[in-house]
């Protein structure tokens, strides 16, 4: 078989984000798993496990450091732009606490046997590409023999202290905004089961959070979280959580991709997306939407857009944050 012919997809049992552990497991799994007093000589950790933020923060004598890895399956059969995906994905982690990525290493899994080398360098090439894009340095990583493929990058960036975007700081009265439309997650189900390519999912997941990060800083922001294998549900219900509001969302104001109503009709509809919506339905109002649209709402995204509290300019508003209402951290309307 030609390397053209080989379909990166079909070495993988899940695609990108959609290959997370479920939200409610991993909680399970992390649960406690923090010291009530920091290691001797440490910096002093701003952001760490307990809001399950995108990153962590350490404050040190250079200022504060954002640290993050990020890594998944196959999500498109093109090594380099799975390899574009995963790089703009770990480093929207970055972006999304306030922060500029500095440095990263690769992170690789490969069938050494099944796929030739020849694609996992293009996999490199593609992040290579977009982390130069970002300014981000790339210096080296880390490769395992692995039955599927993987790649991603473990990302160090820096940030003012004083000016982070974190998931714990929204406060009642504050529009919500999203920078980019859902629907990569159907579209990519879609991919994975007939070949079928969607250059507007790609060039989405391709493009950096980097200008939206300015934006949401510029604007006075101070709570931010990205969109990625969570669903929008899913990391907006974390959101409010952690920030002891309720999030009223808007189903019409969301955007989503061109396809990825028809391609959510026909079936498309990866596991991770169905676990994303048991996990949040006990918290969630959803009497005002279908089934289906639910289920959009929950869709596993890859390198999603940011959701910012917050209005920036050139983007949809999609709801507001309000006082908590009863048991409920968001109200679909």
């Amino acid at each position: 078989m030609t390397m053209a012919a080989l379909r990166l997809t079909q070495y993988a049992h899940g695609g990108g984000c959609a290959c997370k552990i479920p939200p409610g497991e991993l909680e399970e799994i992390v649960a406690g798993l923090t010291r009530p007093e920091p290691p001797p000589g440490a910096g002093t950790l701003l952001v760490g496990l307990d809001d399950g933020d995108d990153a962590a923060v350490v404050l040190t004598g250079a200022g504060a450091l954002v640290c993050t890895a990020d890594f998944f399956t196959p999500v498109v059969d093109d090594p380099y732009d799975w390899g574009r995906i995963a790089a703009a994905n770990a480093l929207s982690d970055v972006y999304a606490m306030g922060g500029q990525p500095v440095v990263a290493v690769n992170l690789l899994g490969w069938p050494r046997d099944k796929l030739p080398f020849d694609l996992a360098r293009e996999v490199l090439r593609g992040g290579l590409d977009v982390a130069t894009a970002a300014g981000c340095h790339v210096a080296g990583g880390h490769s395992v023999d692995d039955p599927e493929p993987k790649y991603g990058m473990a990302v160090t960036g820096l940030a003012d202290p004083e000016r982070l975007l974190r998931n714990d700081a929204g406060r009642a009265g504050v529009p919500l905004t999203l920078t980019k439309p859902l629907g990569v997650g159907v579209l990519n189900n879609r991919h994975k089961s007939t070949g079928e390519v969607f250059p507007e999912a790609i060039a989405l997941m391709t493009a950096l959070n980097a200008d939206a990060s300015r934006a949401a800083l510029a604007a006075g922001a101070v709570c931010a979280t990205d969109v990625t294998g969570f669903g929008l549900l899913g990391h907006l219900h974390k959101l409010a959580r952690a920030s002891g509001v309720t999030a009223v969302l808007d189903a019409a104001a969301v955007p989503y991709l061109d396809g990825a109503r028809e391609s959510l009709a026909a079936g498309y509809v990866s596991g991770g997306t169905r676990r994303n919506l048991d996990w949040v339905r006990p918290h969630v109002d959803l009497d005002a939407v279908d089934a289906d649209e639910a289920l959009l709402l929950a869709d596993a995204q890859t390198s999603g857009g940011l959701l910012v509290a917050g209005e920036l300019p050139g983007h949809p508003v999609i709801g507001q944050l309000v006082p908590r209402r009863g048991g409920h951290t968001i109200v679909v309307r």
